[in-house]
């Protein structure tokens, strides 16, 4: 897998910016099949920071409903991974700067 394809987004939340703020620890969402050494290589290369630990999880797929006037329309959500990324002492993310 290319380093370029295993970061799709980070997660600007409030949740998310607490803990940058306070334990260095951001939030991405991935590519499902991405390992932490990819995850851990991608954050490196593209942010240039120094990754200490990558806690993963998988988010299932969600079932969304909604009335319209064509009547009841069921459709699901993908699933998708979340990467939690904690770095070293002194490094820091700036993820507002492409906003």
């Amino acid at each position: 897998m290319k380093q370029s394809d295993v970061l799709i987004k980070p997660i600007l939340s409030e949740k998310a910016n607490k803990q940058a703020e306070k334990t260095n620890r951001y939030t991405f969402v991935v590519d499902r099949k991405a390992n932490k050494l990819e995850i851990k290589k991608a954050v490196e290369l593209f942010y240039g920071v120094q990754v200490e630990e990558v806690n993963t999880l998988v988010m299932p797929s969600k079932l969304k409903s909604k009335y319209t006037k064509a009547g009841y329309i069921v459709g699901r959500k993908p699933a998708k991974k979340k990467a939690v990324v904690t770095v070293a002492k002194g490094d820091t993310i700036d993820l507002y700067s492409s906003i």
